[in-house]
């Protein structure tokens, strides 16, 4: 192992040099496992996801850019009428609160309206 020139320092300044590589170098490794590693999130019909196209995060993504603000309920539900499934987002906006829904196959929207009073 090469050893980090000193510039006059002591010894052990050259050791503490070396550890804090090694801790650093750590701490990035596993940063980037936490980061690679899918993140498994349970929300209502989240047994359907093996069948669905689109992953979560890119629906949500979409959702966000549509009706930017908070997720405060996701869900993953068939369409009626058998149309496929379809994720069901719903997002506080400016005190109200609107229902995104984002197709499974396509990532298209496929409605952006304020949630009703029968909300699910």
């Amino acid at each position: 192992m090469a050893s980090i020139p000193s510039s006059g320092h002591s010894a052990s300044t050259g050791t503490t040099t070396r550890i804090f590589v090694y801790l650093t170098t750590a701490a990035t490794l596993a940063n980037s496992a936490v980061v690679a590693a899918p993140i498994a999130i349970k929300f209502k019909g989240d047994k359907l996801a093996p069948i669905a196209s689109v992953m979560l995060a890119s629906a949500r993504a979409s959702a966000l850019t549509a009706r930017p603000d908070v997720i405060i309920a996701q869900e993953l539900e068939k369409e009626a009428r058998g149309r496929g499934l379809r994720y069901s987002f719903d997002i506080k906006s400016k005190g109200k609160t609107f229902e995104v829904g984002i197709d499974t196959r396509t990532i298209k929207l496929l409605e952006n309206k304020p949630d009703g009073p029968n909300a699910d």
